[in-house]
C-alpha cells in the first residue's frame, strides 16, 4: 500500500504501562522511517495530543499505547470521530478485550474454555475467600500482568488490599496449573505457538519486559491435538471479539490433567513491540522481519483509509 505516507505513532500516555508504550512507540517509529514514511511520535500524556494529530494531518495513526485509555476503545473512538484510520482493533473489540470480566463471559458463550471466575468487591474478598486457594487475583482493566497476584495459602489478602490501586473490585479466577502459552494472530493467520518459562513464580511485569527473566520456547513440544486446539481457540477468540490487525492470545495448558485442557486467559489487542515482546519474536520465526511486521500492520490501516474515503 503506497497511500499511507504520513504516519502518527501514538505512545506513552498515563497508564501503568507508559514506559512499555514509549519503547513500543520508538520501535514503530524507527521501522516506519526505515520503510520510507514520514513519522511523528505523539505522547498521549500531552494535553494537546488531538490538536497535534490534526496539525500533522496524517494518513494513518499507529497506536502503540498500552493500557487505558489507548487500549480500551477510548482513543479509538476519538480517532473515529476525527475520521483518521488507526491500527489494531476498533472501539468495541478493544473495550471488550480490555475488560477481562466481559471477555471471559463472551468466551464462555462462544464455547471457548476459560478459567472459572467472577468479579468481587474487596469487602467480600477479605472477609472470606470467594474461591478455593490457590486462585488468581487481577485488576479488571489492566495489561502486562500489572497488579496480578497468585493467592496461595500463605498470601495475606489484607496486605494486597492496602497497596491495591485498581478500584473497589477485583477479578478472581481459578488457578490453572500447567504451561503458559501464547499464540499471535494476524487476521486469519496464527503465526505459531510460543511457551513462556518464567524464572520466577509467574510471567509478571518484570519477566515480560526484562531480558533474561523468562525463557521463550518457540514451537514447544505439544501433543498434536493440543496444538490444534490452541490454534482453533486463538483464531476463535480473535474473531469472537471482532479483532482486527495483530493480536496476541494468552493461554494456559493444563498438561497435568487427564483431559489436557487448554484455557484462554485473555486477548491482547495491542501487543507490545519491545525487544522482549512476543509478537515480533513469533513473526520473525514465521519469516517476517520487524520491519515486515510493521509494514503489514500499516497496510491494514491503509485498507481502512481507503474504506473511509470511498
Amino acid at each position: 500500500m503506497g497511500g499511507c505516507k504520513r504516519v502518527v505513532v501514538l505512545s506513552g500516555g498515563t497508564s501503568s504501562e507508559r514506559e512499555v508504550s514509549l519503547v513500543s512507540g520508538k520501535a514503530y517509529s524507527t521501522a516506519l522511517k526505515e520503510l520510507g514514511h514520514t513519522v511523528r511520535i505523539i505522547d498521549l500524556q500531552e494535553d494537546d495530543w488531538i490538536a497535534q494529530i490534526q496539525a500533522f494531518a496524517p494518513d494513518a495513526v499507529v497506536n502503540a499505547l498500552h493500557g487505558s485509555p489507548g487500549e480500551d476503545g477510548t482513543v479509538q473512538g476519538v480517532l473515529e470521530l476525527l475520521r483518521i484510520p488507526y491500527s489494531h482493533s476498533g472501539v468495541m473489540a478493544s473495550a471488550m478485550a480490555m475488560d477481562k470480566a466481559i471477555s471471559k463471559a463472551i468466551f464462555r458463550d462462544a464455547g471457548i474454555l476459560t478459567p472459572k471466575g467472577d468479579v468481587f468487591p474487596w469487602k467480600s474478598i477479605v472477609q472470606k475467600d470467594p474461591l478455593p486457594r490457590p486462585f488468581v487475583l487481577k485488576p479488571i482493566n489492566e495489561g502486562s500482568s500489572v497488579g496480578v497476584h497468585i493467592v496461595t495459602e500463605r498470601t495475606d489478602l489484607f496486605a494486597i488490599q492496602k497497596i491495591w490501586c485498581f478500584g473497589e473490585c477485583a477479578l478472581l479466577e481459578e488457578y490453572i496449573p500447567g504451561r503458559e502459552l501464547v499464540a499471535s494472530v494476524l487476521e486469519d493467520r496464527v503465526l505459531g505457538i510460543l511457551e513462556i518459562v518464567p524464572k520466577h513464580t509467574f510471567y509478571d511485569y518484570q519477566a515480560k519486559y526484562t531480558d533474561g527473566f523468562a525463557q521463550h520456547v518457540i514451537e514447544p513440544t505439544l501433543p498434536e491435538d493440543v496444538r490444534q486446539r490452541i490454534v482453533v481457540y486463538a483464531r476463535k477468540a480473535y474473531k469472537t471479539l471482532k479483532c482486527r490487525g495483530s493480536a496476541r492470545v494468552d493461554l494456559r495448558y493444563n498438561h497435568q490433567a487427564s483431559s489436557h485442557d487448554v484455557f484462554v486467559l485473555e486477548v491482547n489487542t495491542q501487543p507490545g513491540m519491545t525487544p522482549t515482546s512476543l509478537l515480533p519474536e513469533q513473526a520473525r520465526h514465521a519469516g517476517m522481519s520487524f520491519n515486515d511486521l510493521v509494514q503489514w500492520i500499516l497496510d491494514r490501516v491503509c485498507c481502512d483509509r481507503d474504506d473511509i474515503q470511498t
